[in-house]
């Protein structure tokens, strides 16, 4: 696929600037100033981010209203109920709470819905099956909730009050006793790129503090919220949200908490993955623990990495970790199912790619994967992406967009044919009655073409700075590693080299290539390592490259680490 290459443009005063003040590498200042830490100050702060510049949530509405009906549920001992949700950000914000309260003494149970059998969301049979049949007098939804308008109504019929914490977008309020959602149009408190697991850190923060006053933790030990940061960081890191300001903080403390290997389930999980003595990178987390815990949801039930991340049995949580592990193995298997079928069906029907935006319908897909999916394709063709498993007559799937076209926008336009949907900007879920998706496909065309006005959407390759071989060191990339976490927001730094010639190739599992490259006349003639993951779309019979463009990152393996570059693309 063809690539802007855009080349990097750099203010000298603010970069000779920055460097002087950090005594960083001018590659470093040139990441900064691109994600807009120009000024030293600001520079170091969004560096040494932690959660003691954290903002208020206090300032959050409704969390008042949510703290004292907590409060009052503890006090009466009443039954408490946290519905959470099957990803894991919805498992890591249950567990979070769930463990507070228990260690609040609170008579507190959760419940982790059923992808397939329950679907997403508080619904009214929770209400009828659950929460009446338990006598429940107080729900407190976690990474969901705010869509839940006949399940809530059916609560308070009932005598059940319904406390959401959500962070999904929310069109009309539900009427809960209180609903703790910073991207409700009245919610001015800054944390609007949190995701659910950051809504409910965010209220145990106020919730502590309320009990606290009130010297509640007189006869025990005041909760450490620290402590619970790792799991914070792994639902926000697996939400793909915003990693700048408010959830850097969170995820930067998380991972020092997850490197200690303090939580069975995260120590075991590492071990699973061959992750050793704790050097765990952010990229290790979010390629694979998080697909770990996800495959729980998706293929069996997210009952199994709550119960990983809650367990204190260090023999349990092996258990449990391998378990996840063959779970993530059966999800990749369907995932490359489904990828071949489609590979086959767009070779026999290439007009499909001529669409400007792709829906894709089949019997018998599973589920699970279809968001995963959505995301390949919509990485590999550079298009908006709708994947629909049908069952008896109903479609239910996942939808992945490219920046320019608000995807939920776009099926909000198509609302009066869908059963329900729910998401944000990059992506969104979908119900829909089989026979309304030829016309959801035929609709959406329309709306994707007018939101690209005419303008095919081509990946552009946003390169930091351009950098020769002879300055690539071990000091560099340890720069690099403290602007960690990557991702939204804080992209992984890219990297651009010239006149690169190849010293020696090697195929690694049909599609990817093991190279040792060098710069042509550069002046150490320094040899470098690179992984060029699927080379087979970027001419791998060449024996040199006019440029290259790469991150550079540590290679760890086996308790050594070796420079490596993780090749993005090639001309």
């Amino acid at each position: 696929m063809k690539k802007k290459w855009p080349e990097p443009t750099l203010n000298p005063q603010k970069m000779e600037r920055l460097c002087s003040a950090l005594g960083c590498h001018p590659a470093t200042a040139a990441v900064l100033i691109n994600r807009n830490y120009s000024d030293p100050e600001t520079a170091k702060r969004f560096v040494d981010a932690d959660l003691s510049g954290l903002h208020s949530p206090f300032a959050m509405k409704d969390m008042d209203v949510a703290v004292k009906r907590i409060h009052q549920a503890l006090i009466k001992n009443e039954k408490i109920l946290i519905f959470g949700d099957y990803d894991a950000d919805g498992v890591s914000a249950t567990v979070i709470l769930h463990q507070f309260f228990a260690r609040t003494g609170a008579r507190v149970a959760y419940h982790i819905p059923h992808r397939f059998k329950e679907g997403y969301g508080l619904g009214r049979q929770h209400i009828e099956d659950i929460a009446i049949a338990q006598k429940i007098n107080l729900i407190i939804t976690v990474d969901c909730g705010s869509s839940s308008h006949r399940a809530i109504e059916a609560a308070n019929e009932n005598g059940i009050d319904v406390i959401v914490t959500d962070h999904h977008q929310i069109e009309k309020r539900p009427n809960a006793v209180a609903v703790v959602n910073p991207n409700r149009s009245d919610c001015t408190a800054g944390f609007e790129d949190f995701a659910g697991v950051g809504v409910a850190f965010c209220l145990l923060i106020c919730l502590r503090k309320y009990l606290r006053d009130l010297n509640f933790w007189r006869h025990g030990q005041e909760p450490n919220l620290k402590e619970a940061t790792d799991l914070v960081a792994l639902g926000t890191m697996a939400d793909a949200v915003d990693l700048t300001i408010e959830n850097r903080r969170l995820v930067k403390s998380g991972l020092e908490i997850i490197r200690t290997g303090r939580r069975p389930g995260i120590f075991a999980l590492m071990e699973a993955c061959g992750i050793k003595d704790g050097a765990i990178s952010a990229e290790d987390v979010a390629f694979k623990l998080i697909p770990r815990i996800n495959a729980a949801g998706r293929m069996a039930h997210a009952d199994i990495a709550a119960a990983l991340l809650s367990t204190e049995h260090l023999d349990e949580a092996i258990k449990l970790a391998r378990n996840l592990s063959d779970l993530n193995v059966a999800r990749q298997a369907a995932e490359a199912e489904i990828m071949a079928e489609i590979d086959a069906f767009l070779h026999r029907n290439p007009e499909t790619l001529e669409k400007p935006v792709l829906v894709l319908a089949r019997s018998g897909w599973h589920e699970g994967v279809l968001g995963i999916v959505a995301s390949r394709l919509m990485q590999q063709y550079f298009c908006p992406v709708v994947m629909l498993a049908v069952t008896n007559g109903v479609g239910k799937g996942s939808a992945r967009s490219v920046p320019g076209v608000n995807i939920y926008e776009c099926l909000n336009q198509c609302a009066d044919l869908l059963v329900r949907f729910g998401g944000h900007a990059a992506a969104a879920g979908l119900t829909i009655k089989a026979e309304q998706i030829e016309p959801l496909r035929l609709n959406l065309e329309k709306v994707v073409s007018t939101a690209l006005a005419g303008e095919e959407p081509v990946p552009s390759l946003p390169i930091d700075y351009e950098l020769d071989f002879d300055a690539i060191s071990d000091g560099l990339i340890d720069e690099i590693e403290t602007l960690e976490p990557f991702g939204k927001g804080n992209p992984q730094p890219l990297f651009m080299s010239k006149n690169i010639q190849i010293i020696s190739a090697k195929t690694i599992a049909v599609k990817h290539r093991r190279l040792t490259l060098k710069q042509i006349g550069s002046q150490n003639q320094k040899i470098i390592v690179a992984i060029h993951f699927n080379a087979g779309v970027d001419g791998v019979d060449t024996r040199s490259y006019e440029r290259i463009a790469y991150r550079l990152q540590w290679n760890r393996y086996n308790g050594r680490k070796t420079p490596q570059l993780v090749i993005e693309a090639v001309e």
